[in-house]
């Protein structure tokens, strides 16, 4: 997440004395800092190092050239502690956190960045050299409640990375893989925990890393590692919680059971963390943790395969295919019925708008529903599928029931979004966005729509920033997933956006070498061409593409990124036709 904000200054050598980000308002000469025009206290130091950040937006400012601006050498003997403790002071006056930064971000070990928008003011009173967009209307929390939530928060909060596999075979990965995101998910149920998602962990699957670097990384104060085995009907799990900053175990066990047993595995490994953490488990969450999904182990590695291909870049429909076996052998596997119905809505989405996979996928969804009124995620299955044929009430209905159920369920946040974005209805889906993004910090998905949003809101600044943090998200997700072209193209978006048209051409043909012909693929090219200004190209593009239906239509009319098609007849056809 970074914002890259290049300001006009007639004089580069006169430096900025009045600066103004959000609701604050830096006075370099005064050396004070101001919100909604009220003083607020900070000592010298730490506006010192705000200072130093909002000079150079956007940019690392290393740990060594703080020292060497503020702590010269003889003037502090714990340089170290003393940056610490001033950097905590100021993101206590800003309200920020290190876990889910709005303002300042951490670069481990090498320095810090401020990644909010600006908008500089000289203090003489000239005009804004960026100016003020407006921003949805939040309710202000004060200072000290908002420091006091997020420490409390990254006080517990838990990264899960994937466990070793002992001796097993390649083809044996998608168990360990899923067995790793059931722990994710069966912890994600406490909710004094926060836990990591799985995209904030699948880049260190298999790779050799310590727990404190992971945790330094990921700014986690846990790290669960483990390693697991099965043979036979036989399973061994050794699992180890570590305190970062110590590298201290404060819990660890090994489990040697029988496969069937995998789920009571899972519900003592959580009832355990939340024990070391000295977390107390409601009665729901006790509940919610000992369910068991499914009493067939067949089933459940069916289901597991699924999931392992699901996350697969053009893997939905072998993956559909697994979670349909894992039915037909339990009948009542709520959770298989919610995958299969995703898998279908993902083929009608993004590839081609069959109606048999739309029908497939209402009655699984429907079906997920009825068999487990109290599963999550099939209320955000059944809310896809019903955003996908319109039913907007309904849509909003089920993921509102979604994320009442875990209010940290990134799919009912991100295609709530989804479903105002179609309705036109833009601050809701900004809204709704902010809290996918919220959730999950590593998602790109969400930030990308956010910028289209903004832009359509006329936050420039703000559409800025989500085109930063979005290009920064995705070098790190291609780096794992070089052949998703739908994220080259998001990404050459963002770039453009940005002002920087040559390279996000390089990311755009990068897609000719990998699925040129995807319905979403064509579209996100069209999108990149109206935006740098070949709006022949972009009509080339959009008129490949085949019939995409009604809620194709929803999209296209309200995307700001074919703005510049929307005088051409041959767009205007388009829309009618879909």
């Amino acid at each position: 997440m970074c914002v890259i904000v290049w300001l006009a200054v007639d004089n580069p050598s006169k430096e900025m004395r009045l600066v103004r980000f959000g609701a604050f308002e830096a006075n370099f000469t005064t050396g004070e800092l101001r919100k909604h025009g009220i003083r607020l206290k900070l000592q010298e130091q730490p506006f010192q190092v705000l200072k130093l950040l909002l000079l150079r937006p956007g940019e690392l400012v290393t740990r060594e050239e703080i020292r060497q601006r503020l702590w010269p050498s003889g003037t502090f003997v714990d340089f170290d502690n003393g940056l610490n403790a001033a950097i905590n002071r100021l993101r206590e006056a800003l309200g920020d956190s290190a876990e889910s930064p709005g303002l300042i971000e951490t670069l481990p070990r090498r320095g810090y960045r401020f990644i909010g928008a600006l908008h500089e003011h000289a203090a003489s009173g000239g005009q804004s050299l960026l100016p003020a967009y407006p921003r949805a209307k939040v309710q202000e929390v004060p200072v000290g409640a908002r420091h006091a939530a997020a420490s409390a928060r990254e006080a517990k909060s838990v990264a899960v990375l994937y466990f070793e596999s002992s001796g097993g075979s390649k083809e044996d990965e998608y168990f360990r893989d899923g067995i790793t995101e059931d722990i994710i998910t069966e912890l994600s149920k406490i909710s004094e925990l926060w836990v990591l998602t799985r995209s904030a962990v699948v880049a260190f699957r298999d790779k050799p890393t310590t727990a404190s670097e992971v945790g330094r990384q990921l700014n986690a104060a846990y790290v669960l590692e483990g390693s697991l085995r099965r043979a036979g009907s036989q399973l061994r799990l050794t699992a180890r919680l570590v305190h970062t900053d110590t590298e201290r175990s404060v819990w660890a066990e090994r489990y040697d059971r029988k496969l069937e047993d995998v789920f009571a595995i899972q519900d003592e490994i959580a009832q355990s963390i939340a024990k070391a953490l000295k977390v107390m488990l409601s009665d729901e969450e006790k509940r919610a943790i000992a369910k068991t999904p499914t009493a067939d182990i067949q089933a459940y590695d069916y289901y597991l395969r699924g999931r392992q291909h699901f996350h697969r870049h053009n893997g939905f429909d072998f993956a559909r295919q697994m979670f349909a076996r894992a039915t037909i052998i339990d009948p009542g596997y709520a959770r298989a019925y919610a995958g299969e119905a995703d898998c279908c809505s993902f083929l009608y989405m993004y590839f081609e708008p069959l109606e048999a996979d739309l029908k497939e996928a209402d009655a699984a969804s429907r079906r997920a529903v009825e068999l487990d009124p109290e599963l999550p995620e099939a209320h955000a299955s059944r809310g896809l599928v019903n955003l996908l044929k319109k039913r907007y009430g309904e849509a909003e209905t089920e993921f509102e029931a979604a994320t009442r159920l875990n209010p940290k369920l990134f799919e009912a946040y991100y295609f709530r979004g989804r479903t105002s974005f179609s309705q036109g209805k833009l601050e809701e889906a900004a809204h709704w966005l902010e809290e996918a993004s919220r959730v999950n910090s590593e998602d790109h998905m969400a930030p990308a729509i956010l910028r289209m949003v903004y832009t359509a809101l006329g936050r420039k600044a703000d559409a800025l920033t989500m085109s930063s943090r979005v290009v920064q998200l995705l070098e790190r997700y291609l780096q794992i997933n070089p052949a998703d072209a739908n994220a080259l193209l998001r990404g050459a978006q963002c770039l453009v956006a940005l002002g920087h048209k040559e390279r996000a051409l390089q990311w755009m043909q990068g897609v000719q070498n990998i699925d040129p012909d995807e319905p979403v693929v064509l579209y996100n090219v069209a999108c990149t061409y109206a935006m740098v200004g070949e709006p022949e190209r972009a009509m080339e593009y959009l008129e490949k593409m085949p019939p995409r239906g009604e809620w194709f239509k929803g999209w296209a009319e309200h995307d700001p990124d074919l703005d510049s098609l929307r005088n051409d007849p041959r767009f205007q056809a388009l829309l009618k036709g879909a």
